[in-house]
């Protein structure tokens, strides 16, 4: 693995992501992104230490999205066939409970990750368009698959669960996945390192809050509970989602306003959450309308915070002791305030936040509680881009 260069791809509905990834180094060689995807005007940009390009032309579909990637990587650099690339890595949001771990693509992995697409509608037709285009257009290239869910997979029974009709589960795959599991793979390890201790010793309860945000126990490394569930709408407030709602609430709005089901799933996933009690589904922009006296907005961090703060105290509960509270992804790194408030009120459980601590920015990982805290608070930038390189690398060469 050491030396490795692995292109990492993260294929959206209408978007690419990309990046060329030293894994010794944790390098990056080069990083992009291809966007708007199918419209009238779409964009490509490459960026590589010597500079960046931008091209505003139509992108018709993946496939011409990814051969105008590797077109820019041959005329800027670096170019694809002189770097002895290892593997390309994809990112999966859903594996469900067939894929527990990374996964050397062929077509019977592929048509697994297209029959979980009637569980992941909006994530894993864009995702397999990506690899079916790169296995086309890389053909001697390793392909590798990691997945979102697949951290989770270490969860008990009992924490995966739902208490309904068994044969549900069984012919129509409900039960809890979680998501966000390579982000909280990379920051379990990265914190455990900052703490001094080994990953199979160390508990911690991880907060990935971001536009999507989830928090995860953690023990001795595996995930023992999520917030997520068998989509990512369950649990925390989030940007558009609303997180844990009464199951009943469907049924209640198809009888009181004749609402499909389908028009509250979408209303749930994508009109919800800070967007609908602030206005906004950034969380900048709702501390700037709460500072401004907006009672939406000052309501929207209440109850993103008191959300927080309630499973913060389960998944204490859920852990034998905790060692560290770790905050990552765009909101956990960079909002004390969302920091401070979560933690609010739990000193009794030995977790406090610093102010002085926590209000100072910083772009590494860094701890923001008092000193001799019982449980310690960190801040971990995660680099989810890095954990896919790392983990495509090493079973490219375990293989």
């Amino acid at each position: 693995m050491v030396g490795a260069t692995v292109l990492v791809l993260n294929c959206g509905s209408s978007s690419i992501k990309y990046q060329l990834v030293d894994v010794g180094s944790g390098e990056r060689l080069a990083h992009g992104l291809v966007e708007r995807i199918g419209e009238d005007s779409g964009r490509l940009v490459h960026t590589w230490p010597a500079g960046e390009i931008v091209r505003d032309e139509r992108v018709d579909d993946h496939e011409s999205g990814l051969r105008a990637m590797l077109v820019a990587f041959e005329e800027s650099g670096p170019a694809l066939g002189g770097v002895d690339l290892a593997a390309v890595g994809h990112r999966v949001v859903h594996g469900g409970d067939r894929f527990a771990d990374p996964v050397v693509l062929d077509d019977e992995a592929c048509a697994v990750i297209e029959d979980l697409a009637a569980i992941a509608p909006l994530h894993n037709p864009a995702n397999l368009t990506g690899i079916r285009v790169a296995r086309a257009e890389l053909p001697e290239v390793p392909q590798v698959a990691i997945f979102d869910t697949a951290f989770h997979q270490t969860m008990p029974e009992r924490a995966y669960t739902y208490a309904v009709p068994r044969h549900w589960a069984s012919d129509y795959g409900v039960r809890r996945y979680g998501f966000h599991g390579t982000s909280v793979a990379y920051v379990s390890r990265e914190a455990s390192r900052l703490l001094g201790r080994s990953v199979t010793d160390t508990n911690l309860i991880v907060a990935h809050l971001g536009n999507g945000a989830s928090i995860t126990a953690v023990a001795g490394g595996r995930s023992v509970d999520t917030s997520m569930g068998m989509t990512p709408l369950e649990g925390l407030v989030m940007g558009t989602r609303s997180g844990d709602v009464d199951p009943a609430l469907a049924g209640h709005l198809h009888r009181l306003a004749g609402l499909a089901a389908d028009e509250v799933d979408d209303a749930l996933n994508r009109e919800s959450g800070l967007l609908a009690l602030a206005g906004a589904n950034d969380m900048r922009e709702v501390h700037r309308r709460a500072e401004a006296g907006e009672d939406g907005a000052r309501l929207a961090l209440e109850v993103y915070c008191y959300r927080l703060r309630k499973y913060v105290g389960a998944y204490y509960s859920v852990l034998d002791r905790v060692d560290a509270v770790v905050f990552t992804a765009g909101v956990g790194e960079n909002d004390a305030a969302v920091r401070s408030m979560a933690l609010a009120g739990l000193e009794r459980l030995g977790i406090a936040v610093d102010s002085e601590r926590n209000s100072l920015q910083g772009k590494g990982a860094r701890v923001i509680s008092p000193v001799g805290a019982e449980v310690v608070v960190l801040v971990v930038p995660t680099d989810e881009e890095l954990e896919i390189a790392r983990q495509a690398a090493s079973i490219v060469d375990h293989a």
